[in-house]
């Protein structure tokens, strides 16, 4: 027994399936759904999102630094969170960077 052909599928009676059909369809909507936010921006303000929390590790691990440098503090173990945040949050927004970096290279050495 030969398998379907899904071209058969096209003739569907169902109201629900044939809305399914028109919005996901590159047919019909060949565009896509239109967004509030385009991915690009959503993508861009999240990456803007990252390096303020990135400033705000550094900031924080600079606070320490002078809290413990000036004796106001003890706590060497605040001191090394700190710093240790700040260390993993500024490697993952170089890591992010350079990937956009890379990405952005790879696409304007692309031939049309």
């Amino acid at each position: 027994m030969a398998s379907p052909d899904i071209s058969v599928l096209r003739n569907v009676s169902s109201d629900v399936i044939r809305a399914a059909e028109k919005r996901n369809s590159t047919v019909y909507n060949i565009l896509g759904e239109p967004e509030e936010e385009s991915k690009f921006s959503t993508i861009f303000n999240r990456a803007l999102e990252n390096i303020d929390t990135t400033n705000a590790y550094l900031s924080d691990a600079e606070n320490e630094e002078i809290k413990w440098a000036l004796g106001q503090t003890e706590n060497t173990h605040d001191l090394s969170v700190a710093l240790q945040k700040a260390q993993t949050t500024l490697q993952y927004t170089i890591a992010v960077r350079d990937r956009a970096l890379s990405a952005y290279r790879e696409i304007t050495q692309m031939q049309i």
